[in-house]
């Protein structure tokens, strides 16, 4: 009964196998932002930015503060609507930074996976060499034998028609010899 293999051979094996294994080395690298709440939030509220229902909600705040306005339910911001405007500037005023935020920690990550990739690509050439490599020297060696069987072919056909000569050379002797009357 074989033996289990021991865990760490088990371990390197998975980990060979692992598809991310080439992204690991970098999953300890933090965004300059840092892996915070703050910056979890930042650009959670930055993708919600480009949402159609960020839009539509936007448009429709604006489409009633505008009407309760002009209307005249309330006056809380009469035309030109200039807190309106402010709270616009104030968006854009945090929109900005946040999005750049959030696009800052994508590159990182692109550029994390792309070296990941990269070394990836790498790993696949190097066994690819390898690989072809091990073929050619296996082609090498094949080529190797087949000219031996040739040369072990061609000595048994040489050492076959030796035989057959020294057959047929003795069996004339023997014929010779039993036609003569006299015992081999």
């Amino acid at each position: 009964m074989e033996s289990p293999p021991p865990a760490a051979a088990v371990s390197a094996k998975k980990s060979l196998n692992h598809h991310m294994r080439f992204h690991q080395p970098h999953a300890h690298l933090v965004s300059i932002f840092g892996g915070d709440w703050f910056a979890l939030k930042a650009e959670a509220f930055a993708r919600f930015f480009g949402t159609p229902l960020f839009l539509v909600a936007q448009t429709v705040v604006v489409v009633v503060w505008i009407a309760l306005n002009v209307v005249g339910l309330f006056h809380f911001d009469v035309y030109p609507f200039i807190l309106l405007n402010l709270a616009f500037s104030l968006q854009a005023a945090y929109a900005a930074p946040l999005i750049l935020l959030a696009q800052t920690r994508q590159a990182d990550r692109d550029k994390a996976h792309l070296e990941a990739d990269a070394l990836h690509r790498e790993d696949l050439a190097k066994a690819s060499l390898e690989r072809q490599l091990v073929a050619e020297k296996q082609t090498e060696t094949l080529t190797e034998l087949v000219k031996q069987n040739t040369e072990l072919t061609r000595l048994t056909k040489e050492l076959t028609e030796r035989i057959d000569t020294l057959t047929a050379e003795m069996h004339e002797r023997l014929v010779k010899k039993a036609g003569s009357g006299t015992t081999p």
